[in-house]
C-alpha cells in the first residue's frame, strides 16, 4: 500500500493527463492501470477526481484546461443521440456556438466515447451509400434508430398491361417478374381480361393489340379463334 501511495504522489501532470485521455477514449480502468503499471485504485481515484473537479492534478491546475464542462458533455451526447448522422465536427461547431468556447471535433469524439457512443456504419436496407456513419452504443446495431432505409433505382423496368374501351377499363396488370412470352400473354391477359370483356360485350366486341411478338404467337391466335374473338389488324 505504501508503494502505491508513493507512486500516486509522484505521477506528474502529464502522466495524469495521459491516463484521463485513455479513459475518455472508452478504455477500462483495469486496462489503463495495467498499461501504466499502477494499481487499479489509483487510476480509479484519478478518474473520480477528474469527473468531480475537471482536473486530475492534486492541489494545482493542469497546464491543459479541460475544454468542456459536465453540462457540455451531456449536451454533446444528447446531440448525437438526437441526430445520429451528425459528424463530430458538426457537433463541435454547434457546441462552440452555444458555449462561446472553441471545442474541437477530437474533444467531441472523446466525450462521445466516454458516453458510450462510437462511430459505426448503420444497418442498411436497400442502401446505395457506404459512406454514412452514425453514432451508436455497443450492442444496438439493429435498433430502429440505427437503421437507414433507402430506395434506389437499379435501372430495371416494370412491365404492365391495361385495357381500355369507351366508358370502361381493366385494372392495371403488373408482370411482377421475368419477361412476357406468348404463354404468359395468353394466361394472364387474354384469358383473365379479354375473354371476360368479350363475354360482356357480345358479338360487337372488337379486340385490338399491337404487333409485339408475344401478341402474335400461334398460341395467341388459336386462343382468340377458339373464343370467337375478332382482332383488328395492326399496321406493320
Amino acid at each position: 500500500m505504501a508503494n502505491n501511495q508513493s507512486v500516486r504522489r509522484h505521477l506528474d501532470a502529464f502522466t495524469r493527463g495521459r491516463i484521463i485521455d485513455k479513459l475518455e477514449e472508452g478504455r477500462s480502468v483495469t486496462s489503463v492501470a495495467a498499461e501504466f503499471g499502477i494499481a487499479h485504485s489509483i487510476v480509479s481515484r484519478i478518474w473520480r477526481q477528474f469527473q468531480t473537479t475537471g482536473t486530475a492534478n492534486r492541489g494545482f491546475s493542469s497546464g491543459r484546461p479541460r475544454g468542456t464542462t459536465s453540462a457540455d458533455d451531456r449536451n454533446i451526447v444528447l446531440q448525437a443521440r438526437r441526430n445520429r448522422r451528425q459528424t463530430a465536427g458538426e457537433i463541435a461547431r454547434h457546441t462552440t456556438q452555444a458555449t462561446g468556447r472553441p471545442i474541437s471535433r477530437f474533444t467531441v469524439a472523446r466525450r462521445l466515447h466516454g458516453g458510450g457512443l462510437f462511430a459505426r456504419r448503420p444497418v442498411r436496407l436497400s442502401s446505395d451509400s457506404h459512406r454514412i456513419l452514425i453514432w451508436r452504443e455497443r450492442g444496438s446495431r439493429n435498433h430502429p434508430s440505427n437503421i437507414i432505409e433507402r430506395d434506389r433505382y437499379g435501372g430495371r423496368g416494370v412491365l404492365v398491361w391495361g385495357g381500355i374501351m369507351l366508358g370502361s377499363r381493366t385494372d392495371l396488370h403488373i408482370f411482377d417478374v421475368g419477361s412476357v412470352n406468348g404463354t404468359r400473354y395468353c394466361n394472364e391477359i387474354l384469358l383473365l381480361y379479354v375473354r371476360l370483356f368479350r363475354g360482356a360485350m357480345g358479338l360487337q366486341f372488337l379486340f385490338m393489340d399491337d404487333n409485339a411478338p408475344c401478341h402474335r404467337t400461334v398460341a395467341a391466335e388459336q386462343l382468340l379463334e377458339s373464343e370467337d374473338i375478332e382482332r383488328m389488324d395492326w399496321p406493320a
